[in-house]
């Protein structure tokens, strides 16, 4: 595994969720400039995630069989078109095509980079590339509300034209070292077991874990969305306090993830699953409450762990169960598992307008139940994921 290779994966993993990212934290501005209820507010993150949610599946199956490198750099463009996009506009209904050209953007990129992290890293440090990759995700949902809070804060929603900028050079960084990448790919491959080539499709474990990354999904973006709103209009901070939340939940994040991956190469992807959840209800459940701002910040790390331990193990296991097609389970773990998520939130958002967000929250640890119960429905699997690009 070539360590700048993996890494301008995971920074193009960055650049693409920082754009994902942004887009909760200035809900609190939208809803300022567009007198907008919280169901309008959360449509926005449904209509970036469900374009997002359907195709990065279909996109991923593609990828399986016939490989579209040049849509990487593709995906970061549109990723950041859609979020710069928003600092210019002046209607709601803008605001909702901007959403969605960034939902297609991050589909785009989701598959086919996730497929590139595998195939670049040879059969002893896959669990190890794959982790690395999904940290710049974290990164990056860490430093886009942080961005996009300082944006919009201090220069204008036109200040949003960073994103654009930012995505863009690190686009043009792929398609110059997308050669490089595709010999690195093809030399890993060269030198694996042909032994691998026999492995099988579990679909019923996969079945399974997709109901515990649904409900992980469900979770991740209920606090995506409703963390900045639910500092600024039940605790009653500032904007900025409520865009820095997210930062220090996804900052967090980031070492977690990692903490993670090598928990589950010494326990195991299952036991460390199930050992999450049993920790995520209970933390979920003392978050929603609390009414206290100060307390709420210290139970942010908390919920940081357990959200975040589950991240790689998941990545892995879907991996192993569909080893045959890594672009679709990619698409899967990596896409409509964690996009779903964000077509409850509007569902999420009805329930704020009518009962208050304090009710709404609730939900959260609601879910993890519903994932606990799955993950001690999954069963190991000892097969090799393939890669081809």
């Amino acid at each position: 595994m070539a360590k700048n290779h993996i890494y301008l994966l995971t920074l193009g993993h960055a650049a693409n969720d920082m754009c994902q990212g942004a887009l909760p934290a200035l809900l609190p501005f939208f809803i300022k400039a567009y007198s907008l209820s919280y169901e309008s507010a959360a449509t926005l993150i449904f209509a970036s995630t469900v374009f997002s949610s359907i195709l990065q599946p279909v996109f991923g199956y593609f990828s399986d069989k016939i490989s579209r490198s040049a849509l990487i750099s593709l995906g970061l463009v549109l990723s950041g078109l859609g979020i710069y996009t928003m600092g210019f506009v002046s209607s709601y209904a803008a605001l909702l095509s901007a959403a969605i050209v960034s939902g297609i953007g991050s589909a785009l990129f989701h598959p086919e980079a996730a497929k590139m992290a595998n195939a670049i890293s040879s059969a002893d440090k896959k669990a190890k590339g794959i982790s690395i990759f999904a940290v710049g995700g974290n990164i990056g949902f860490a430093v886009g509300p942080l961005i996009a809070g300082f944006c919009a804060y201090h220069a204008g929603l036109h200040g949003l034209l960073v994103f654009g900028v930012i995505t863009t050079l690190v686009a043009f960084a792929f398609l110059l070292a997308m050669p490089a990448i595709k010999n690195l790919a093809k030399d890993v491959a060269s030198s694996e077991p042909k032994g691998q080539n026999l492995a099988k499709n579990d679909w019923r474990s996969f079945s399974k874990l997709t109901a515990v990354i649904f409900s992980r999904s469900v979770i991740f973006f209920t606090l995506n969305t409703f963390i900045p709103i639910y500092w600024v209009h039940v605790l009653h901070q500032s904007e900025s306090s409520a865009s820095m939340a997210l930062t220090i939940l996804f900052s967090f994040g980031v070492v977690v993830t990692l903490v993670g991956g090598a928990l589950s190469d010494k326990f195991g992807h299952i036991k460390t699953l199930r050992y999450a959840y049993i920790a995520m209800v209970p933390i979920l459940f003392a978050f929603t409450q609390s009414t206290d701002a100060t307390l709420c910040t210290i139970l942010l790390f908390f919920v940081g762990i357990a959200i975040f331990v589950p991240y790689s193990p998941t990545v892995l296991l879907g991996q192993r169960y569909l080893a045959k097609n890594i672009g679709f389970a990619s698409g899967v773990t990596l896409g409509l598992g964690v996009s779903v998520g964000g077509i409850v939130t509007p569902a999420v958002g009805v329930i704020a307008d009518k009962f208050g967000l304090y009710a709404a929250m609730q939900i959260l640890w609601m879910t993890a139940i519903i994932g606990l119960v799955f993950s001690f429905m999954l069963t190991p699997s000892s097969q090799r994921p393939q890669a081809h690009i």
